[in-house]
């Protein structure tokens, strides 16, 4: 268990926003209760006032012009909620929704939205509690906020849908009872305030980028291991290269690179007299590509977090004048963007990943037996592995197509440029876990490439990389099963295990620190 998270609304790290999706236990900071408490008076007056305000006391969207009543506005909020809980698809994962439920809390805590104390005690009670609403994937554009994913969360709070507990969906008014919760009763504006924001965009590309650091660093060790694989230079890993083009990620990776492969006996047995005078652009380049994919995703992390930490549902109220602003802070462009940089630098480390596992089983480059495998013909190796990375590099191709080019209107053309960043953000989840399975891949061969030069070692770093694999998977020497191989290996990325073997800190984020 990570250490608890305490929530200070507007001011979240990186660091905790990561941890939470790990699964800390997340509270808040009730410093910003007096803030909360004002805002939720400012609804109050303008409703004993009896001017028409939009979200209060008016319909929303398209039928923002009707007013409605006072008596009704406990109902408006309850339709709002119900009518826009109109998602599709398979929930999202667990740990996605606890995400966006920590920055839901965090948004609505900053006093910018009219809610209720007991809303934020209701919200941070069910997040402790780890009352997971059951969220369908599908149905927001990312504009006027998330609107359906976030209305099946608001939903069950109110007792309508369901929750997972400890992975079970319970009906949400059985699940809160179990725990000694009441359904919510949403007041004047909350159902709107909850239901919109970019949090489920956001979130979503938070987990994205959190997977494509551990899938980053992985193709690092399968990188290097396979340059030792193919006995290949670490010549272009060297500083004065890396420092006359100047960029900070390409610098990094090219450090972590030329370190992991310090020592190795592989490597010194080919410094003089090789017939190979350059290496293949998928071990050469790796710090140009890898390194760019490095100073994307900290771009991305830039962004989400300052998004994580910003106030984005519609209208937001300003309590030092009493007023009340319509704007358009829910348009999660900036995510949508975001999520593209993450898609692009994913699609890359898998691409180049498969050119080195195509490297390794061409005997023509590699200078190894066929396929990797002692007995080609009688046995296929490689082969189909690396026809399974060619097909997830292709899918992942063409997912990283950008989301956020494209647009459709909405509610009757009120809503008439979105930003589509919700689906941009949740595809990738599946293409980190198609890049995982890549280097998984990578991985596999290239240790296996390595066993073909014993007794010669490679460096203390990988060698440690080698023996986590070994320790699982045996050396290739006739076909087996392979399928398991590859799970085994890409569950040692995934989890970060490999990293960890070669003495990567794979705790602490690429994007804040060196690769």
């Amino acid at each position: 268990m990570t250490n608890p998270v305490l929530l200070r609304p507007g001011s979240v790290s990186l660091a905790q926003w990561r941890a939470i999706y790990d699964g800390a236990p997340v509270s808040l900071d009730e410093g910003c209760r007096p803030l909360v408490e004002a805002s939720a008076r400012a609804v109050a007056d303008i409703i004993a006032k009896g001017e028409p305000v939009y979200g209060i006391n008016t319909g929303f969207g398209k039928l923002a012009s009707v007013r409605i009543e006072n008596a009704d506005l406990a109902i408006l909020q309850r339709n709002i909620v119900l009518s826009h809980a109109a998602g599709v698809g398979d929930p999202l994962p667990v740990e996605v929704v606890r995400l966006i439920m920590a920055l839901k809390l965090g948004s609505l805590a900053q006093g910018s939205s009219g809610v209720q104390w007991s809303t934020i005690t209701t919200l941070r009670d069910c997040l402790a509690r780890d009352l997971i609403p059951v969220v369908p994937g599908q149905g927001s554009v990312g504009a006027s906020g998330d609107l359906a994913p976030l209305s099946h969360m608001t939903a069950a709070l109110t007792g309508v849908g369901a929750f997972f507990v400890k992975g079970e969906k319970v009906e949400a008014t059985e699940a809160l009872k179990h725990v000694g919760l009441s359904p919510l009763v949403l007041g004047p504006k909350e159902g709107l305030a909850l239901l919109n924001g970019t949090q489920v965009s956001t979130g979503l590309a938070l987990a994205g980028l959190f997977q494509a650091e551990r899938v980053f660093q992985g193709a690092l060790v399968t990188g290097a291991l396979s340059t030792d694989a193919a006995r290949g230079s670490d010549g272009p890993f060297d500083p004065r290269i890396h420092k006359v083009r100047g960029h900070r990620g390409q610098a990094e990776v090219a450090d972590t690179l030329r370190a992991l492969m310090a020592g190795s006996a592989i490597r010194a047995s080919h410094l003089t007299g090789d017939e190979r005078v350059q290496d293949p652009y998928c071990l050469r380049c790796q710090p140009q590509v890898m390194g760019a994919c490095l100073d994307l995703l900290r771009q991305a992390a830039a962004t989400l977090t300052i998004e994580a930490n910003g106030v984005t549902d519609n209208p937001l109220v300003f309590t030092d004048t009493g007023e009340v602003i319509s704007g358009g802070n829910f348009h999660a462009e900036p995510v949508a963007f975001a999520a593209d940089m993450i898609a692009m630098a994913l699609c890359e480390i898998g691409s180049i990943s498969e050119r080195r596992i195509a490297m390794l089983v061409d005997p023509a480059l590699s200078g190894m037996p066929a396929f990797l495998t002692p007995k080609p013909g009688l046995n296929s190796g490689f082969m189909i592995p690396q026809v399974t990375a060619a097909a997830l590099v292709s899918e992942n191709k063409q997912r990283a197509f950008p989301a956020s080019v494209d647009s459709i209107p909405t509610s009757a053309n009120q809503e008439d440029h979105v930003s589509m960043a919700a689906h941009g953000a949740r595809r990738l989840l599946e293409m980190s876990r198609n890049t995982a399975n890549v280097i998984g891949i990578e991985y596999l061969a290239a240790v296996q490439g390595c066993d073909f030069h014993a007794p010669l070692k490679s460096s203390e770093a990988l060698e440690q990389a080698r023996a986590a694999l070994r320790a699982e998977v045996p050396h290739l020497s006739d076909d087996r099963h392979f399928a398991p191989d590859i799970a085994t290996a890409t569950a040692l990325i995934w989890s970060g295990a490999a990293q960890r073997a070669a003495g990567l800190k794979t705790l602490a984020s690429v994007v804040e620190g060196t690769a």
